[in-house]
Parts: structure tokens; sequence; C-alpha cells
């Protein structure tokens, strides 16, 4: 059975108490514990104080066998940030914008150039989701579409220069497909409208419970957030020939979405998002997955950022 870890973003202190939480011991220097493995749902670095601690962690046990991993979007934007674009002479796939660099900064000032080429092969290595016995688990959508285009670009090694140039050029053949799956669907809000995001930025968007049967829904009701100017207003008609997630299809868990609550909570009877935003004084939290299609509030484990 698997134990399914949220988005740590360099905070270390907190995935060990998690991983003790847990029932996982140190074995020879590796988080191990004897019945279980860790699933980790992506985004391990940039924000945090402790990203070359998470990803020593990670990596020992994803190496060991005792976790597994997927890629989140902020190793895939790590990716596009260091591998030179190839139609820009001197820029790179994600371009150095002072928005950019600022997501980017803690791992930029935190890892030295080694530390960085280590972390960035691995990340080559993660795959996109992960469809295991009873379970899905990926960083932000589950859409079988974008999974099928993705697919066949896909090669058993390492992700290739190629993948990443067709998945982070905006005119790349998978970039539309890899945004669905890594950072999730997103709908334009009617008449201009915006509001400021986490970090200040000005979203004309909501980030959408695709999840959920679109048909009926508000652009307030159907965003996975609580947008402050989502309206009212029934959603466009292209928004509504979405499907959501079906209720007979496997549990899928997911993170990515900075979600704040006292307590976890599922978000439909075989969907839950295990993200609660450790890096913004929230929780880092861990899904005990016992191997039931229904899933349970109860089996939520957390610990609260370090103040």
């Amino acid at each position: 059975m698997y134990d399914l870890i949220g988005d740590i973003h360099g905070h270390a202190d907190e995935l060990e108490a998690l991983l003790q939480q847990l029932g996982y011991r140190p074995q020879d220097g590796v988080y191990a514990h004897p019945e279980r493995r860790v699933i980790f749902l992506g985004d391990f670095i940039d924000r945090g104080p402790q990203i070359a601690r998470v990803l020593e962690l990670a990596q020992a046990m994803v190496a060991a066998g005792t976790a597994l991993a997927v890629l989140g979007n902020h190793e895939l934007n790590a990716l596009a940030f260091h591998t030179a674009n190839r139609h820009e002479p001197g820029a790179c796939l994600r371009p150095h914008t002072e928005k950019n660099i600022h997501q980017h900064c803690q791992t930029l000032t935190q890892l030295d150039h080694a530390q960085r080429t280590a972390a960035l092969d691995w990340f080559r290595t993660l795959p996109l989701w992960l469809e295991l016995d009873g379970l899905r688990v990926i960083h932000a959508c589950w859409d079988d579409s974008a999974q099928q285009q993705v697919a066949s670009a896909l090669a058993d090694g390492p992700l290739t220069d190629e993948f990443l140039h067709a998945a982070c050029s905006p005119l790349g053949e998978l970039y539309e497909p890899v945004e669905t799956l890594l950072k999730g669907r997103e709908l334009e809000l009617p008449d201009g409208l915006q509001f400021l995001d986490k970090d200040g930025h000005p979203r004309s968007s909501i980030r959408a419970r695709w999840y959920l049967p679109p048909v009926g829904q508000t652009y307030r009701s159907y965003a996975l957030q609580a947008d402050p100017v989502a309206c009212e207003l029934p959603l466009a008609v292209n928004a509504r020939q979405a499907n959501g997630y079906p209720t007979d299809a496997p549990p899928v868990f997911f993170g990515h979405y900075w979600l704040s609550a006292p307590r976890p909570t599922v978000l439909a009877n075989n969907v839950a998002c295990i993200d609660y935003s450790v890096a913004k004084g929230g929780l880092l939290c861990a899904y005990r997955w016992q191997g039931e299609q229904q899933l349970r509030d109860e089996h939520f484990v957390w610990v609260p950022a370090a103040t």
C-alpha cells in the first residue's frame, strides 16, 4: 500500500516529521517502512529553505525502492529554465524573466552547480503520471486525451531535449497537453475580469474543478480555489463540453493547488488533492491509501509548517 505525499517545496524538516508520523524510519540513511511505500506528487523544489535536503531524502527513497515519484510543474519549469532554446540563441526554454527567476530563486541560491545538475538529471527520469493497481497519480490533472498525446512522445528513458522543446515552448505540439497535466485546466474569466494570485500576479483565469461535470456550474462554483472575482455567470459553452472524472474510475491523487483548510478533506469519493500549502504556512499532507476505492477523510495525515 502507499502513502501519497503532496508538494514539499523545500521543507525537509516537515517531510521528515511526516515520514516519522507515518511510521517510516531511517535504514542505512534511507527512510523505509516494513509494509508501505511513499508516492511523491512532485514539486520538491523552490520556495522553501531546505531544498538540497528534500532532494537528498526523496532521491534516496526512490533509488532504494521505498518511494515512487511523479514530475511536478516546478521540476518541469526548472528543466526548461536550464535548457537552451535551440530556436533562440542565448535564451532558454523558460525565459529568465524577473517573475521566473523569483519563482526559482531559492533553488538557484541553495544548490550549487553540481547539485543543480544532479537534480535536473533526476527530474528527467520522473514519469508525468502513474497508473498503479487501484489508483492513479498525477501532479495536477488526470486527462485521458492529454495523456494519449503525451504518451506517444515519451520514451522509456529520461526526458529528452526534444520532448522539452515540444512541451515547454508555447508553439510546441505538446505544450497544451503538458500544461493540462502538470498545471491543470484553466478557464478564462468573462468581461476582462482579473484578480491577484498568491504571489501577487494578475490572473484572468480560474483553476477549474476538472474532476466535476461542468454542466450547470458558474465560474465561482467551478473554481477550485476561492478566487475573489470568480463570478456567478454560467460557464461559457466551450467550457461546458468537458467531462468530469468518472465516478467509477480508480481513485486519483494530485497536488499543485495550494488548498487551505483546518484539515484536509477529499474532493469527491474518488478524488483527493494533497497540497495544503506547506510553503505558505499551511500543512504538509499525506493520504494513507489502504486500497479503498471510496476515499476517506480520516486517511489524511499531516504536519503543520514550521514557524
